[in-house]
C-alpha cells in the first residue's frame, strides 16, 4: 500500500523576523496512516526590505498594531481557508497540496491569502512530509542526488537600503572559491569578517552591523568599500582572486527613478557634495571598470527590474566575465525568466521562496534555470527566521551558490550550521561548490 500522510491540523501563528516585525508561522501536522504515527512540521517566512515590484503579494493587516505591519489577515487564511482546502491531503503530494494553495488564493500575485501565508504552509507541508518519512529535508525535496554543498555568497559589508550608512551598493560579499569543503569555506569567511571588522576599528570606522549582518561604515563610493575588502582578504591571510572572489548586489531599481531614467547615487552625492547620477550605459561603464580593478565574478541586479534593454546589452558586454544575476529582474517567477532567457538578459536566477509563494514554484524557477543554462543562487531575505529551509533546499536542487549573510546574526549563522550539518551527514558522497 502506497505511503499515505495525511494532513490532519494546519495551524498559523504570528512571530517576529529578525526586523522585530511580524511574519507568519505555520505547523502542519500529518499522520501516517500505515502505523497511525503523527509527524508534524513547521516554517517560518522571511521578508525583503528590498523588494520587487513584480513579488508576490506579502499580506499585511494595515492597522495601527505593529505600525500596520501585522500578519494576523494572513494568519486567519491558514487556519480557516488553507486549513480547509488541504485537510485530510496527502503531505507527499507536494505538487498537488501547492496546486491547492495556488487554486485557493486564485490571483497570479497571492493577494487574496498572501504568499506569506502559502508559503508557510507549504514549506512546514513539506518538512512535516520529510519528518513523516524518517528522512533529511534536503533529501526528500531532492532526493538520492542532493550532494552538494554551495559556495557561500556571504555578505560583509551592507548598504542600500539594509543599512543607514553612505553606501549606496546593497551588498558586498566575498565568495571562497578555493575552499576544498564548506566546513573550510565557512572558516574562511569568518576569518576575513573579523579581519575587516579590526581594520574598521583601526580606520575609525563603525563596526555596527546592517539588516543581514555585514558592517556598515560611511564609505565615499564602491572603490573605497571594494579596496578595503581586499585588504581584510590579504589580512587574513588570502589570495583575492584565487581563494576569495567577490560578489556584488546592487539592487539598482532602489536606485533608479523612472521620472528620469537615471540612477541616483544619494550616500556618493551626500559624500561628494553635489548629486551624482548614472544613465544605463554609464552603470554598464561603471561595472566594466570595477570587474578590471577587482576580482568580481557576480553582479547581482545591476540594472533596474523594467530595464530590459539595458540588461541585454549588459549581458552582451558583461555576460562572458561575469555571473549576472537578476533578482528584482525575475522575482522566482518562471514567466519572467522564460522572457529573460528568450532575450538574452542576464545568466543566472536568484531564488527566493517568499517571491513566489510556494515550494514548488521555487523548484520549478531553479529547474529552468538550470535546464537553460542559467546558475541558481539561494537566497535568504533582509527580514529573516531562524528557519533554515533555504539551507535543504540549496543542497536539494545542488544549487551551488546560497546567500544568507554575514556570519554574525543568529537568524544568518543558523543557515550556515544547518549547512555544516548536512555536510556531515553526506560525508563522502558531498561536494563543495559547482563542478
Amino acid at each position: 500500500m502506497k505511503t499515505y500522510l495525511e494532513i490532519t491540523s494546519v495551524k498559523g501563528r504570528e512571530i517576529l523576523d529578525s526586523r522585530g516585525n511580524p511574519t507568519v508561522e505555520a505547523c502542519v501536522t500529518v499522520k501516517d496512516t500505515l502505523t497511525g504515527c503523527y509527524s508534524h512540521g513547521r516554517a517560518a517566512v522571511p521578508s525583503g526590505a528590498s523588494t520587487g515590484r513584480f513579488e508576490a503579494v506579502e499580506l499585511r493587516d494595515g492597522e495601527t498594531r505593529y505600525m500596520g505591519l501585522g500578519v494576523t489577515k494572513a494568519v486567519n487564511n491558514v487556519n480557516t481557508k488553507i486549513n480547509e482546502a488541504i485537510l485530510s491531503q496527502n503531505a507527499l503530494n507536494q505538487i498537488e497540496i501547492d496546486r491547492l494553495l495556488i487554486q485557493t488564493d486564485g490571483t497570479e500575485s497571492k493577494e487574496n491569502l498572501g504568499a506569506n501565508a502559502t508559503l508557510a504552509v507549504s514549506m512546514a507541508v513539506a518538512r512535516a512530509a520529510a519528518n513523516g518519512l524518517r528522512i533529511p529535508l534536503y533529501q526528500y525535496l531532492g532526493g538520492t542526488f542532493a550532494k552538494c554543498l554551495p559556495v557561500p555568497m556571504m555578505n560583509i559589508l551592507n548598504g542600500g537600503k539594509h543599512a543607514t550608512n553612505t553606501v549606496d551598493f546593497q551588498e558586498f560579499m566575498i565568495m571562497p572559491v578555493g575552499a576544498d569543503t564548506f566546513a573550510d569555506a565557512l572558516r574562511i569567511c569568518a576569518e576575513i569578517y573579523h579581519n575587516l571588522k579590526k581594520l574598521c576599528v583601526r580606520k575609525g570606522l563603525s563596526t555596527g552591523v546592517g539588516d543581514e549582518g555585514g558592517f556598515a561604515p560611511d564609505l565615499p563610493d564602491a572603490y573605497a568599500v571594494l579596496d578595503l575588502i581586499m585588504e581584510a582578504i590579504e589580512a587574513a591571510g588570502y589570495k583575492p582572486g584565487e581563494d576569495i572572489k567577490i560578489a556584488l548586489d546592487i539592487a539598482s531599481s532602489e536606485l533608479y527613478e523612472e521620472q528620469d531614467g537615471l540612477y541616483h547615487f544619494p550616500g556618493e552625492s551626500q559624500v561628494a557634495g553635489s548629486e551624482v547620477v548614472r544613465d544605463t550605459q554609464e552603470m554598464i561603464s561603471y561595472y566594466e571598470a570595477l570587474l578590471e580593478r577587482y576580482p568580481i565574478c557576480s553582479i547581482e541586479d545591476g540594472l533596474a527590474e523594467d530595464d530590459w534593454e539595458g540588461w541585454i546589452q549588459m549581458t552582451k558586454r558583461l555576460g562572458n566575465r561575469v555571473q549576472l544575476v537578476g533578482d528584482d529582474l525575475f522575482v522566482t517567477n518562471t514567466k519572467r525568466l522564460d522572457a529573460g532567457i528568450r532575450l538574452g538578459a542576464a545568466n543566472a536566477i536568484l531564488v527566493k521562496v517568499n517571491q513566489i509563494g510556494t515550494v514548488t514554484e521555487a523548484m520549478d524557477a531553479i529547474e529552468q534555470a538550470q535546464k537553460r543554462g542559467y546558475r541558481a543562487v539561494v537566497s535568504h531575505r533582509s527580514g529573516e527566521t531562524e528557519d533554515c529551509f533555504i539551507a535543504d533546499l540549496a543542497v536539494a536542487v545542488n544549487a551551488g551558490q546560497i546567500k544568507t549573510g554575514a556570519p554574525c546574526r543568529s537568524e544568518r549563522v543558523a543557515k550556515y550550521n544547518q549547512l555544516l550539518r548536512i555536510e556531515e551527514e553526506l560525508g563522502e558522497c558531498s561536494h563543495y561548490g559547482e563542478r
